[in-house]
């Protein structure tokens, strides 16, 4: 697949547009849950901060001019908030202890999708390194961020009550 353009398309826009509601979302919920923090486990807070930096940077780097030295510095900032968000959240469970739940599968795509997408950026294979991270956002920021608000999960109780 030829890229015609290194500029941002409609989908990427609309990609940078949900990332910037998925981190209002989160800190409405956030504020909205201010007096339930200290029931909040650190391995919670520690995936909750990679995500929101995740999600700030979203917009940064699918908008902003792409193949400079200020987009790969930040693109490692992203790609290593994704992976450890990953990595962190396959030692949170939603149900028994020492059990997994459907999302951990997601967890475990977006630890191989991230060092494709370097992969993929250091060989200079640009449509590939876009699928790939318009792929992580799309799944694991957008769908599955969506997700942690219904069905009385931590953000939607606090966001909706």
């Amino acid at each position: 697949m030829a890229i015609k353009s290194n500029k941002p398309d409609r989908f990427e826009q609309l990609l940078a547009l949900g990332a910037v509601g998925m981190f209002v979302a989160v800190v409405i919920a956030l504020v909205r849950g201010y007096r339930h923090w200290h029931a909040v486990p650190n391995l919670v807070w520690l995936h909750l901060l990679t995500i929101m930096i995740a999600l700030v940077l979203t917009p940064v780097m699918l908008m902003r001019p792409r193949g400079t030295r200020q987009h790969r510095q930040i693109g490692w900032v992203w790609m290593l908030a994704m992976f450890f968000s990953a990595a962190e959240s396959l030692f949170v469970r939603v149900t028994q202890p020492g059990h997994f739940s459907p999302i951990h599968l997601l967890s475990i795509l977006v630890m191989v999708a991230v060092p494709r997408a370097i992969w993929a950026a250091k060989t200079h294979r640009t449509a590939a390194h876009r699928a790939t991270i318009r792929g992580i956002v799309l799944g694991s920021l957008l769908i599955a961020g969506f997700f942690t608000f219904p069905f009385g999960r931590l953000l939607g109780t606090w966001l909706f009550s």
